[in-house]
């Protein structure tokens, strides 16, 4: 049987468009958070990024990391945006009742369309940086049984930091 895994995208979950990308800005950028409900710590299976640059420039800062303080974000996630992947019988989101045990809000668990309230960065424990060039993508899958863990009361970012604003695609797999 196939773990309870889910697909997440720092966008509305697509119906008759595609996904759309998000400008990372050109200060540092909190682009996706996400926080487990409580007595639920979250596993980071896999993420990625790619994005719409149309010239090599300077890489950007892509960072993967967890922390106690929460961003505020521009855009919550709703129920439906976070999407059963290895298991399509697995149940929605409901915030953590009946569902996978995920917050939703902007104080909790969103995505970037616009600036971000960053808030302090405390407690921090990083699970991947990168330098990746405006033009290019990247993902990581973690080794199995070594994945990442991110507790109840704490938050995954994905925070960025590019020279000049280009539209960014993130996902991110993970297991409760």
């Amino acid at each position: 049987m196939a773990a309870k895994t889910y697909l997440i995208h720092n966008s509305a979950q697509v119906t008759t468009a595609a996904p759309v990308s998000q400008p990372t800005g050109t200060a540092i950028r909190t682009m996706m958070q996400l926080a487990p409900a409580t007595g639920f710590p979250m596993r980071i299976i896999e993420w990625g990024c790619s994005f719409d640059g149309s010239a090599a420039a300077t890489p950007g800062k892509v960072e993967l990391f967890d922390n106690t303080v929460a961003a505020t974000m521009s855009t919550a996630f709703a129920a439906g945006d976070i999407q059963p992947y290895g298991d399509p019988n697995a149940p929605a989101n409901s915030a953590g009742s009946s569902g996978i045990p995920l917050n939703l809000s902007t104080a909790t668990s969103g995505f970037a369309t616009a600036a971000v309230t960053e808030g302090t960065v405390a407690n921090a424990r990083q699970f991947d940086v990168q330098l990746v060039a405006p033009t290019n993508q990247y993902l990581k899958q973690f080794p199995l049984g070594r994945e990442p863990e991110v507790p109840a009361g704490h938050f995954l970012r994905v925070r960025m930091t590019f020279g000049t604003t280009v539209n960014a695609y993130i996902y991110i797999v993970v297991e409760f």
